[in-house]
Formats: C-alpha cells, structure tokens, sequence
C-alpha cells in the first residue's frame, strides 16, 4: 500500500479549510483517512494544528508528502526558526 501525506477538504463553500492526512494513494481526496496529522486555514495561511512526530513518523515508514504539504512544512519550519 502506497501511503501519501495529503489535504483533505472539510470547508464550506467559499471557506476553505483543509485537514493534513494520510492516506492510502489510491483514495478519493476526501475520502477515508489511515490518520489525521493536523489542520491548515489557508484564509489566515497558518497551520493551526500540525503533529509534526506523526508526520516524521509516516515519512520514516516510507510515505510521500504531497508538494502541497511539503510547501506547508517548510513555511512552517521557517517561521519556527525565526521565533
């Protein structure tokens, strides 16, 4: 089973609101998740909760971060940095 870090939608409409999760590839976006690994309002472009030790963990067994995710991380590492 090929396992993906992903978004998936849980917005209303014109309020979008993505949750960080992973998935089997082979799965409809919002579909059925393995684990959920955190959450991101793009509105106020912050991740609001991000379980970065789950994350590590998934990637560790072999599971691939979405460009999108991988973009989020690493805005959010940065400014961890800077703080």
């Amino acid at each position: 089973m090929a396992v993906i870090i992903r978004f998936s939608r849980i917005g209303k409409k014109n309020r979008p609101y993505w949750r960080i999760v992973a998935v089997d590839s082979r799965k409809k976006r919002d579909g059925a998740c393995l684990e959920d690994l955190g959450t991101y309002d793009p509105l106020k472009h912050v991740a609001i909760q991000l379980h970065k030790d789950r994350i590590q963990n998934w990637i560790a067994k072999g599971a691939e971060c979405s460009p999108a995710v991988v973009k989020l991380l690493k805005a959010h590492a940065s400014a961890t940095q800077g703080s």
